[in-house]
């Protein structure tokens, strides 16, 4: 069974940074593709980043994100990470982690698991 488990949010304060995880399981993660979305109070999700292990570990950034967000892998721990610099209050969100053996990308529909979700708060 593929399974997706987030952690790593809480409560950060702005400008602060945190590492989100994303520990999977019921597949090879080499042959995946692994998106990060976020879902804020009152909007639809959208896509932060990704990595396709299955294409050498090509990473995508959404540009609202872009130079403060980094997603890596460590396929040896079966795990996806997202590291968040300079949080801001428009960072506050649930963040979820996705899995794909379809390539990669921004948008929803691209993912066919995903995991419960993790809570980033952040004080405005």
């Amino acid at each position: 069974e593929v399974q997706l488990v987030e952690s790593g949010g809480g409560l950060v304060q702005t400008g602060g940074s945190l590492r989100l995880s994303c520990v999977t399981s019921g597949f090879i993660l080499a042959d995946y593709g692994i998106g990060w979305f976020r879902r804020a109070p009152g909007k639809e999700r959208e896509g932060v980043s990704c990595i396709s292990n299955s294409l050498g570990g090509e990473t995508l950034y959404a540009d609202s994100v872009k130079g403060r967000f980094t997603v890596s892998s460590d396929n040896n721990k079966n795990t996806v990470y997202l590291k968040i610099n300079t949080v801001n209050p428009e960072d506050r969100a649930v963040y979820y982690c996705a899995a794909t053996r379809a390539g990669w990308g921004l948008e929803t529909w691209q993912y066919d698991h995903w995991g419960e979700g993790t809570q980033l708060t952040v004080p405005s």
